[in-house]
Protein backbone atom coordinates (compact mmCIF):
# COMPACT_ATOMS: atom_id res chain seq x y z
CA UNK A 1 0.00 0.00 0.00
CA UNK A 2 0.99 3.18 -0.80
CA UNK A 3 2.22 6.16 1.71
CA UNK A 4 1.04 9.22 1.74
CA UNK A 5 3.03 11.57 -0.31
CA UNK A 6 4.08 13.99 2.09
CA UNK A 7 5.61 11.70 4.78
CA UNK A 8 7.66 10.00 2.10
CA UNK A 9 9.29 14.06 1.77
CA UNK A 10 9.70 14.24 5.15
CA UNK A 11 12.07 11.07 4.86
CA UNK A 12 14.46 13.00 2.45
CA UNK A 13 16.59 13.83 5.60
CA UNK A 14 17.40 10.30 5.86
CA UNK A 15 19.02 9.41 2.92
CA UNK A 16 22.43 8.29 4.55
CA UNK A 17 21.34 7.46 7.81
CA UNK A 18 20.34 3.88 7.16
CA UNK A 19 23.37 2.57 5.36
CA UNK A 20 23.72 3.78 1.85
CA UNK A 21 24.66 6.56 0.51
CA UNK A 22 23.03 8.61 -2.14
CA UNK A 23 25.61 11.41 -3.07
CA UNK A 24 22.03 12.91 -4.29
CA UNK A 25 18.66 12.18 -3.19
CA UNK A 26 17.14 15.11 -5.07
CA UNK A 27 17.57 15.02 -8.93
CA UNK A 28 16.38 17.92 -11.00
CA UNK A 29 15.73 17.09 -14.91
CA UNK A 30 14.71 20.34 -17.38
CA UNK A 31 12.63 18.76 -19.83
CA UNK A 32 12.09 19.94 -23.13
CA UNK A 33 8.95 20.92 -24.03
CA UNK A 34 8.06 17.79 -26.36
CA UNK A 35 9.40 14.69 -24.56
CA UNK A 36 7.81 12.23 -23.19
CA UNK A 37 9.65 10.37 -20.65
CA UNK A 38 12.55 11.49 -18.91
CA UNK A 39 15.01 9.12 -16.42
CA UNK A 40 16.65 10.30 -12.70
CA UNK A 41 19.62 8.06 -11.93
CA UNK A 42 20.42 7.88 -8.01
CA UNK A 43 24.03 6.44 -7.40
CA UNK A 44 24.57 5.02 -4.25
CA UNK A 45 27.49 3.47 -1.69
CA UNK A 46 27.50 1.57 0.99
CA UNK A 47 29.49 3.35 3.46
CA UNK A 48 28.64 0.96 6.64
CA UNK A 49 31.23 -2.17 7.99
CA UNK A 50 28.30 -4.54 6.71
CA UNK A 51 26.45 -5.91 3.89
CA UNK A 52 22.89 -4.13 3.37
CA UNK A 53 19.92 -5.42 1.80
CA UNK A 54 17.51 -3.12 -0.43
CA UNK A 55 14.46 -5.25 0.60
CA UNK A 56 11.54 -3.13 -1.54
CA UNK A 57 11.56 0.01 -3.60
CA UNK A 58 8.13 1.61 -4.51
CA UNK A 59 7.09 5.10 -6.38
CA UNK A 60 4.47 7.02 -4.89
CA UNK A 61 3.07 7.62 -8.52
CA UNK A 62 1.94 5.66 -11.34
CA UNK A 63 3.21 7.50 -13.75
CA UNK A 64 6.85 6.38 -12.80
CA UNK A 65 8.78 3.47 -13.18
CA UNK A 66 11.53 1.67 -10.81
CA UNK A 67 14.87 -0.14 -11.24
CA UNK A 68 17.82 -1.52 -9.44
CA UNK A 69 20.59 -1.70 -11.81
CA UNK A 70 21.26 -5.36 -12.51
CA UNK A 71 18.35 -6.18 -9.90
CA UNK A 72 20.88 -6.36 -7.33
CA UNK A 73 19.79 -5.83 -3.89
CA UNK A 74 22.36 -7.19 -1.35
CA UNK A 75 25.41 -4.92 -1.37
CA UNK A 76 28.77 -5.56 0.81
CA UNK A 77 30.81 -2.85 2.09
CA UNK A 78 32.18 -0.36 -0.34
CA UNK A 79 29.62 -1.82 -3.30
CA UNK A 80 27.81 0.39 -5.31
CA UNK A 81 24.42 0.32 -6.89
CA UNK A 82 22.47 2.48 -8.75
CA UNK A 83 18.15 3.28 -8.74
CA UNK A 84 16.89 4.73 -12.28
CA UNK A 85 13.44 6.19 -11.95
CA UNK A 86 11.79 6.77 -15.29
CA UNK A 87 8.87 9.38 -15.51
CA UNK A 88 6.13 9.42 -17.87
CA UNK A 89 5.42 13.08 -18.11
CA UNK A 90 1.99 12.67 -19.67
CA UNK A 91 -0.21 16.12 -19.56
CA UNK A 92 1.88 17.46 -16.91
CA UNK A 93 3.57 20.96 -17.07
CA UNK A 94 5.05 23.29 -14.34
CA UNK A 95 7.23 21.57 -11.58
CA UNK A 96 6.68 18.27 -10.41
CA UNK A 97 7.64 16.60 -7.43
CA UNK A 98 7.62 12.72 -7.83
CA UNK A 99 8.94 10.24 -5.09
CA UNK A 100 10.67 6.81 -4.82
CA UNK A 101 10.60 5.41 -1.31
CA UNK A 102 13.21 2.49 -0.29
CA UNK A 103 12.98 -0.34 2.49
CA UNK A 104 16.36 -1.14 3.75
CA UNK A 105 17.20 -4.62 5.82
CA UNK A 106 14.46 -4.92 8.39
CA UNK A 107 12.47 -1.52 7.90
CA UNK A 108 8.55 -1.78 8.67
CA UNK A 109 6.58 -1.67 6.08
CA UNK A 110 4.91 1.79 6.56
CA UNK A 111 8.14 3.27 7.52
CA UNK A 112 10.31 3.60 4.69
CA UNK A 113 14.36 3.56 5.12
CA UNK A 114 14.69 7.22 2.49
CA UNK A 115 12.97 8.37 0.06
CA UNK A 116 14.69 9.85 -3.62
CA UNK A 117 12.71 12.88 -5.26
CA UNK A 118 12.60 13.14 -8.71
CA UNK A 119 11.48 16.92 -9.68
CA UNK A 120 11.15 17.49 -13.37
CA UNK A 121 10.70 21.04 -15.14
CA UNK A 122 8.19 20.74 -17.36
CA UNK A 123 7.59 24.02 -20.10
CA UNK A 124 4.07 25.71 -19.80
CA UNK A 125 3.66 26.62 -23.29
CA UNK A 126 -0.38 27.73 -23.14
CA UNK A 127 -1.15 29.35 -19.64
CA UNK A 128 -3.96 30.03 -18.06
CA UNK A 129 -4.40 32.38 -15.70
CA UNK A 130 -6.65 31.87 -13.76
CA UNK A 131 -7.75 28.00 -13.96
CA UNK A 132 -11.03 28.26 -12.73
CA UNK A 133 -13.47 30.58 -12.48
CA UNK A 134 -15.80 30.90 -9.46
CA UNK A 135 -18.78 32.75 -8.56
CA UNK A 136 -20.90 32.85 -5.56
CA UNK A 137 -24.26 31.34 -5.61
CA UNK A 138 -27.09 34.38 -5.35
CA UNK A 139 -24.25 36.91 -5.69
CA UNK A 140 -23.31 38.86 -8.82
CA UNK A 141 -23.06 37.00 -12.07
CA UNK A 142 -20.32 39.55 -13.49
CA UNK A 143 -18.35 38.44 -16.27
CA UNK A 144 -15.03 37.08 -15.83
CA UNK A 145 -12.21 36.59 -17.67
CA UNK A 146 -9.15 33.92 -18.07
CA UNK A 147 -5.94 35.16 -20.09
CA UNK A 148 -4.68 32.23 -22.66
CA UNK A 149 -0.92 33.48 -23.08
CA UNK A 150 1.10 31.46 -25.50
CA UNK A 151 4.61 30.71 -24.07
CA UNK A 152 6.63 29.28 -27.31
CA UNK A 153 9.11 30.66 -29.89
CA UNK A 154 5.92 30.16 -32.46
CA UNK A 155 2.33 31.02 -32.43
CA UNK A 156 0.09 28.90 -30.87
CA UNK A 157 -3.71 29.70 -32.04
CA UNK A 158 -6.98 28.78 -29.92
CA UNK A 159 -9.00 26.82 -32.87
CA UNK A 160 -11.95 25.91 -30.64
CA UNK A 161 -13.71 26.41 -27.56
CA UNK A 162 -16.19 23.60 -26.56
CA UNK A 163 -18.61 24.17 -23.50
CA UNK A 164 -19.55 20.96 -21.18
CA UNK A 165 -22.38 23.39 -20.04
CA UNK A 166 -25.39 25.55 -21.48
CA UNK A 167 -25.15 27.15 -17.59
CA UNK A 168 -22.38 29.66 -19.14
CA UNK A 169 -21.72 31.77 -22.07
CA UNK A 170 -18.32 32.28 -22.94
CA UNK A 171 -16.91 34.33 -25.95
CA UNK A 172 -13.33 34.28 -27.25
CA UNK A 173 -11.28 37.31 -27.73
CA UNK A 174 -8.67 37.53 -29.47
CA UNK A 175 -5.27 40.17 -28.15
CA UNK A 176 -2.58 39.27 -30.07
CA UNK A 177 -2.96 36.60 -32.90
CA UNK A 178 -1.41 33.30 -32.22
CA UNK A 179 -0.25 35.09 -28.60
CA UNK A 180 -2.35 36.48 -26.22
CA UNK A 181 -6.37 35.43 -26.23
CA UNK A 182 -9.54 36.24 -23.45
CA UNK A 183 -12.06 33.32 -22.59
CA UNK A 184 -14.85 35.76 -20.76
CA UNK A 185 -17.70 33.34 -19.72
CA UNK A 186 -20.58 34.33 -17.80
CA UNK A 187 -23.02 32.26 -15.87
CA UNK A 188 -26.63 32.51 -16.80
CA UNK A 189 -27.86 31.35 -13.59
CA UNK A 190 -26.28 32.46 -10.31
CA UNK A 191 -29.08 31.26 -8.12
CA UNK A 192 -28.21 27.50 -9.33
CA UNK A 193 -24.58 25.67 -8.45
CA UNK A 194 -22.81 24.37 -11.17
CA UNK A 195 -19.73 23.73 -12.90
CA UNK A 196 -19.01 24.39 -16.35
CA UNK A 197 -15.52 22.68 -17.96
CA UNK A 198 -14.01 24.51 -21.09
CA UNK A 199 -12.26 22.56 -23.45
CA UNK A 200 -9.66 24.83 -25.56
CA UNK A 201 -8.66 23.15 -28.69
CA UNK A 202 -4.96 24.79 -30.07
CA UNK A 203 -2.83 24.40 -32.98
CA UNK A 204 0.03 23.58 -31.00
CA UNK A 205 2.71 21.50 -32.94
CA UNK A 206 3.70 19.37 -29.72
CA UNK A 207 0.50 17.19 -29.13
CA UNK A 208 0.70 17.22 -25.58
CA UNK A 209 -0.22 20.72 -25.26
CA UNK A 210 -2.71 20.77 -28.17
CA UNK A 211 -5.67 20.72 -25.81
CA UNK A 212 -6.70 22.27 -22.62
CA UNK A 213 -8.87 22.80 -19.81
CA UNK A 214 -10.51 25.72 -17.51
CA UNK A 215 -13.28 25.33 -15.01
CA UNK A 216 -16.28 27.50 -14.07
CA UNK A 217 -18.26 27.31 -10.73
CA UNK A 218 -21.22 28.75 -9.09
CA UNK A 219 -21.31 27.55 -5.49
CA UNK A 220 -22.10 28.73 -2.14
CA UNK A 221 -19.23 30.23 -0.36
CA UNK A 222 -17.92 28.05 2.52
CA UNK A 223 -18.53 29.40 6.55
CA UNK A 224 -14.81 30.28 6.65
CA UNK A 225 -14.97 32.19 3.63
CA UNK A 226 -18.20 34.27 4.50
CA UNK A 227 -16.85 34.90 7.96
CA UNK A 228 -13.78 36.91 6.90
CA UNK A 229 -15.96 38.98 4.37
CA UNK A 230 -15.88 42.45 5.34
Amino acid sequence: MKIACGIWLALVALVGAAGLDFPAALKEIHAPPDVKTVTADFEFTNRSDKPVTVTKYEPTCSCISVQIKDGKLRYAPGESGLIRAQFDMGNFTGTVDKVVAVWLDNAPADKPSLALTVRVHIPVLVSLEPKTLKWELNGKGEPQTIRITMKYDKPIRVTAVNASSEAYKHELKTVEEGKIYDLIVTPLDINTPGLGIFRIETDCQIEKHRIQQVFASVRRSSPAAAAVKP
